[in-house]
């Protein structure tokens, strides 16, 4: 059983910067094709997809993280990251990291496609 545990969210003000980052605990079989990701979800709404990223190192970002996020893993530590740059108010929800093994990403970001998922961590942007 694959587990997910993020960290690295807080509190900044706008323009600010951060780094999430999500480690995975439990065995993956070497070789294993992955889709990983993260979305974040505001109380009330329906979760956003953020990015994604594949075994084939092939990544998507939402129209409105492009330029600002950066999406990465660290497959030696088995370690995701999301480095967030230029951070805006309308960024702040929980952030939540996920993944799908036994496949490559889609062409689309959407969160239900996931099939594990981390338990979330806050990030708040202060104006």
């Amino acid at each position: 059983q694959v587990q997910l545990v993020e960290s690295g969210g807080g509190s900044v003000q706008s323009g600010g910067s951060l780094r999430l980052s999500c480690a995975s605990h439990g065995y993956i079989a070497i070789g294993t094709r992955y889709c990983m990701g993260w979305f974040r979800q505001v109380p009330g709404e329906e979760p956003e997809g953020v990015a994604h990223i594949d075994t084939a190192r092939s990544t998507m970002y939402a129209d409105s993280v492009k330029g600002r996020f950066t999406i990465s893993k660290d497959n030696g530590e088995n370690i995701l990251y999301l480095q967030m740059n230029n951070l805006k108010p309308e960024d702040t929800a929980m952030y939540y990291c996920a993944a799908r093994l036994g496949y490559s990403c889609p062409d689309y970001l959407r969160s239900t496609d996931f099939t594990i998922r981390g338990s979330g961590t806050q990030v708040t942007v202060s104006s």
